[in-house]
């Protein structure tokens, strides 16, 4: 990570605007922000150094007079993993003073895996400006992929081709979902380029861990683990009878779908008897456990292990078990805290986002905890591994009726 002095902003700041450095009055269009950060984390003219971007400074270089608050460091620090940008770049926000005035710094970093995208377009610096990428400038940053630093979901898998994936599904339904419309009218790139632009081959146009995945016509040939099994248990023991046990397979969107129809048909409705009104409660809020799962699938490892995603639906609870640890900033110490957030899986992420079952990076945990409480249930429980346990062992969520 960059680390900048004062010093070495300053100097920056001084030089104005260009491919590297950026200033802003203030954080009011948030949008402009993003596609900055986005650029940044692009890097076409390929510095190999980190982007700056100045908030708090008119465009002549002199000093806003921006408060700079803890909330406004937050809210651009949470630009990072909002969902308008995919996948996520690695960023730092601080507050600094030069030569007076008060500032907030966002520093970028190149990405390893770009193209990076915002809200479906991939912006770039050209000079001291911002532009969305022709195709050519999007193949430049295609090859500039550092594939030996790629996290396993973005990693080619050997003895894969492009027969082993479902083109027609992502023509129809995985590139509208993360490219904008325009993007796709204008540009008219070959179904190869696509898939380039959007990590799911490498450069010898074999199909990544995300796209087998995501567009698999057999997924489970070549990851055996990438399947939800399911569990109706008639008790509150996994020894009691089972009502019904499946185990869901095919590609990632199918087994979410299916998975959510099972949960949704179980899922008991009870009378809650008031003074004067009587309602009908569903015995578990279905978006916590929709979350609860789509967090399973999205943040367990592929690697190394052939354990799926297990949903046990008891009498008196569900568990939902993980096979993954917590992952790099993310401890069971620092679970679930506010702007804590890290991803193994960030191409699958930025998949998942974009099919909209993650309506918003960073948010799943308070929607189980405000929707388990307005429903009258317990708050959700989790159970983690030990330090020394290998990466792949389960972390286990429990939701009681």
């Amino acid at each position: 990570m960059t680390q900048l002095h004062d010093q070495e902003l300053a100097a920056l700041l001084r030089s104005g605007e260009s491919d590297g450095v950026e200033r802003k009055r203030n954080a009011a269009d948030l949008d402009r922000i993003r596609e900055a950060v986005c650029a940044f984390a692009n890097d076409l003219p390929d510095r190999r150094q980190a982007g700056v971007l100045f908030v708090g400074v008119e465009d002549d270089g002199s000093c806003a007079d921006l408060a700079i608050s803890d909330e406004l460091l937050r809210t651009l620090a949470q630009l990072r993993d909002d969902g308008g940008l995919t996948p996520f770049p690695t960023m730092t926000v601080r507050r600094a003073v030069i030569a007076g005035c008060a500032v907030a710094v966002i520093v970028v970093e190149p990405a390893t895996n770009p193209p990076i995208r915002c809200k479906g377009r991939t912006w770039i610096r050209v000079g001291p400006r911002r532009a969305v990428a022709t195709p050519e400038e999007e193949r430049r940053l295609i090859e500039k992929r550092q594939w030996r630093h790629l996290p396993f979901d973005a990693q080619p898998v050997t003895g894969t081709s492009l027969a082993d994936l479902d083109l027609a599904r992502f023509r129809l339904e995985y590139l509208p979902s993360l490219v904008s419309g325009d993007t796709i009218a204008q540009n008219q790139r070959s179904t190869d380029q696509q898939l380039r632009a959007l990590r799911l081959i490498d450069a010898n146009g074999v199909p990544t861990t995300t796209a087998i995945l995501m567009l698999g016509i057999s997924p489970q040939q070549w990851f055996p683990g990438a399947a939800i099994a399911w569990r109706h248990v008639d008790g509150i023991k996994l020894t009691d009878p089972t009502l019904n046990e499946r185990v869901l397979t095919g590609a990632i969107p199918d087994q979410l779908r299916r998975i959510d129809e099972m949960m949704d048909a179980v899922n008991g409705v009870k009378l809650v008897m008031g003074p004067s009104v009587h309602t009908r409660r569903a015995q578990y809020p279905l978006p916590a456990l929709q979350q609860l799962v789509r967090n399973a699938v999205m943040h367990r490892t592929y690697d190394g292990t052939a354990s799926p995603c297990r949903v046990t639906w008891y009498s008196d609870r569900v568990e939902i078990l993980n096979p993954g640890g917590p992952f790099g900033a993310v401890t069971p110490q620092t679970f679930g805290l506010p702007g804590i957030t890290d991803y193994r899986n960030p191409t699958l992420s930025e998949a998942l986002k974009g099919y909209g079952f993650v309506e918003r990076f960073g948010q799943g945990l308070e929607i189980v905890r405000s929707t388990l409480a307005a429903n009258g249930n317990p708050p959700a429980s989790f159970q983690f591994p030990p330090p020394e346990a290998p990466a792949w062992t389960h972390v286990t969520v429990t939701a009681s009726a």
